[in-house]
């Protein structure tokens, strides 16, 4: 007669799989959306940008969601604020 395993040890291998998926990609990438969420937060006039779209401006205005990029002489847009991607260069002081 064989004795039964514990039932903690059957669920010991998922439990192992849930820590390792934490920690090599849920954890890492709530730290990116946190340093994300500060860059759009800093956001001010003169700092340059990159937008999710792949493009390259100056921001003009920042408002409350939205900010106005110079992207030519005389082309602006307005995005959303979590449209920017990354800063590319903070403005000159």
């Amino acid at each position: 007669m064989q004795t039964q395993p514990s039932p903690l040890l059957n669920l010991m291998p998922l439990i192992l799989i849930f820590v390792v998926f934490y920690f090599l990609l849920i954890r890492p990438q709530q730290k990116k959306q946190k340093e994300h969420d500060e860059t759009i937060k800093k956001l001010e006039k003169n700092d340059e940008v990159v937008t999710t779209g792949g493009i390259h401006g100056t921001i003009v205005n920042v408002k409350e969601t939205t900010v106005v990029l110079r992207i030519d002489d005389n082309c602006k847009i307005e995005l959303q604020k979590n449209c920017v991607a990354f800063l590319k260069k903070k403005r000159e002081s």
